[in-house]
């Protein structure tokens, strides 16, 4: 007899949205979120869970040498793989005019999908999704 595997949804919420009176955030949209939340987050700020956030904000100001380019790729890197439900396949880390920018290639891994986030850290305090 086989045991037929219902599909995985994750469920959740977020206050950051587009749309009002609707928080509601399922499966890889879910998993986008959490991550952009360490992505939002200085490491360091968050209360009782140091390791939360990125080191990213403290480097917008630096020259991106290839030193500084890997320790942020690794860093992007580590965020990625504290969330068990996705994979980096690929990170690549460029500067632009303001800021620094991330291409992300990630595979949500219970849906096997793969997925390409841009994202902007910029100078004056802002991430933006591209």
């Amino acid at each position: 007899m086989a045991i037929l595997q219902k599909d995985k949804i994750y469920k959740g919420f977020s206050t950051v949205s587009d749309s009002f009176g609707n928080f509601k955030l399922y499966d890889t949209e879910l998993i986008r979120q959490d991550l952009l939340n360490q992505f939002n987050v200085r490491k360091g700020e968050r209360v009782m869970i140091p390791e939360f956030g990125t080191i990213v904000w403290g480097a917008l100001f630096e020259p991106l040498t290839d030193e500084l380019r890997f320790t942020l790729a690794k860093d992007i890197e580590r965020i990625i793989e504290s969330e068990p439900r996705v994979r980096a396949d690929r990170i690549t880390v460029t500067e632009y005019q303001q800021g620094l920018q991330f291409e992300i290639d990630l595979t949500y891994l219970d849906y096997n999908i793969a997925d390409h986030i841009d994202i902007k850290f910029d100078q004056s305090g802002q991430l933006t999704l591209i």
